[in-house]
């Protein structure tokens, strides 16, 4: 069980979080044209079509949109039965690909999510947005976009919540109780 602790993030703190995120992508991105944006599901799939539909409406490019389940890539979780899904090869290789996840924690979701691209193509370059930055690093993984850095402790989790799939907006740290 958990206890809520502190809400991080409304809907306003998200909606500015992700309109500075696609400003970012804007300056640091000079091949938007050809932009691939994977949402990591779960929810990252709604901050991708988000941060897409800020790049069409700041820019006029609408970059695709994909999902990208790594389960099948992890590393400490059981492996499936069926192999991982296949990204589509064009969609990949020689371009600009941009990962997008809720919340970044110990790297292992992110490094699976390279894995994936990395088996269906080169790409040019391989950036990666996240929502929330928790810090406690496992492995050598950085964002190049983050919406809010919140250093927790292990005893604290992050909640996100979207409208897409919550019917809200909302950030929160949790504390696990007995902690």
């Amino acid at each position: 069980m958990s206890t809520p602790k502190a809400v991080i993030l409304d809907g306003d703190g998200i909606r500015r979080s992700l309109r500075r995120i696609a400003h970012e992508i804007i300056e640091r991105q000079p091949d938007l044209e050809r932009l691939t944006i994977l949402g990591i599901v779960t929810r990252g799939v709604p901050l991708a079509q988000r941060l897409a539909q800020l790049l069409h409406e700041l820019e006029g490019i609408a970059p695709p949109v994909i999902p990208l389940d790594v389960r099948g890539y992890r590393d400490d979780l059981p492996r499936s039965q069926a192999p991982p899904p296949a990204l589509p090869a064009d969609r990949v290789k020689d371009r600009p690909v941009l990962l997008v996840d809720d919340v970044l924690f110990n790297g292992r979701t992110a490094r699976a999510a390279v894995d994936a691209v990395v088996a269906a193509g080169r790409p040019l370059l391989i950036q990666l947005a996240v929502l929330v930055d928790r810090g406690h690093r496992e492995l050598p993984i950085r964002p190049d976009y983050v919406g809010k850095n919140v250093p927790t402790s292990r005893q604290e989790w992050v909640e996100v919540h979207l409208s897409e799939i919550d019917g809200e907006d909302s950030v929160r740290i949790l504390e696990r109780d007995g902690a």
